[in-house]
């Protein structure tokens, strides 16, 4: 198996840890009852061996001590199997549960916030994404390894967490639409090249699938290719194709089109900065190069970026 797949499989863990029920299988609801005093959660790998362990607290800004503060679980290798196997093959994801995640709630209107330390595959922008499409707001998320990992089980372990502690329940059908989220987002990534302006591309056609309500697939296919033009990004015919059937699941969720602006507001920074303020932009040179399909294709995407900013 090529080495994005095992590389992949660090950043899905990290985000099914997030997502998954607590200890015992899978369920309707990810968490139901839990306590919600605590607004520190850690997930912690259930195979760390203690030196491995207090790295993973010492890069996540805790010590073994002060575990009392947080919300802790374990998360083992079965779990990691059971939330991932559907998505990664079961020699890729391995013996031992090693990622790690914190979540913190955060300010109303803050976002979400994501770093992450030797995390070798996915970036905090797919990370965020993901959380998005999963409820999550308002929270600071670390990811880190003891060592340079994917980082793919921490996804779980951030879901959980969040439900943990606002007492919102995640479904199956949620947790899945956002392990496949990350890992459709990586493996483009991998395949072009460019992690950051993927998930800016995710960002943005996520905005536009809700701005627009879009639905179907054709729908939804142009919104990728005029986002990717935009953001001057060539996508194989495959990868369109890979993004377009995550989408679809993707806008079968209820996500407000504001909160995912509000709650990403890193990544349409980004988009900023990187000079996508289309608003400033001359589309008449663009219609002598290309005609006046692409023009066409450019103001529509200008529109949705202005909305953006």
């Amino acid at each position: 198996m090529r080495r994005g797949s095992s590389v992949l499989f660090g950043c899905v863990l990290a985000l099914s840890l997030a997502l998954m029920p607590a200890a015992g299988g899978k369920a309707d609801a990810v968490i139901e009852n839990e306590d919600t005093s605590y607004d520190r959660y850690l997930a912690l790998g259930e195979d760390l061996k203690p030196e491995e362990k207090a790295k993973v607290l010492s890069l996540l800004g805790t010590t073994e001590e002060e575990l009392g503060a947080y919300k802790t679980v374990e998360i083992t290798n079965q779990e990691e199997h059971d939330y991932l196997g559907s998505y990664i093959d079961s020699s890729v994801i391995g013996s031992r549960a090693l990622s790690s995640v914190m979540v913190v709630k955060t300010e109303e209107g803050s976002g979400i916030q994501v770093t992450t330390d030797n995390i070798s595959y996915c970036t905090s922008g797919m990370y965020c994404n993901a959380l998005i499409t999963a409820g999550l707001k308002d929270a600071e998320v670390k990811v880190a390894g003891p060592f340079p990992i994917s980082g793919t089980s921490a996804l779980v372990g951030a879901m959980k967490a969040y439900s943990v502690m606002t007492g919102q329940d995640i479904s199956e059908t949620t947790m899945d639409t956002a392990t496949n989220e990350l890992v459709t987002t990586a493996e483009v990534a991998e395949n072009v090249g460019d992690s950051q302006k993927v998930e800016e591309l995710v960002a943005a056609v996520k905005h536009q699938v809700f701005e627009e309500q879009l639905s179907t697939a054709a729908d939804i296919r142009d919104a990728i290719q005029a986002s990717a033009d935009a953001l001057d990004l060539n996508l194989s015919d495959e990868d369109v194709e890979n993004i377009t059937s995550m989408m679809e699941k993707v806008a079968k969720e209820d996500i407000d089109v504001d909160s995912i602006k509000e709650q990403a507001s890193e990544i349409y920074d980004k988009l900023k900065d990187a000079g996508i303020d289309l608003g400033q932009v001359d589309t008449q040179g663009l219609l002598e190069r290309v005609g006046d399909f692409f023009a066409n294709i450019f103001n529509a995407i200008k529109d949705f970026f202005a909305g953006l900013f």
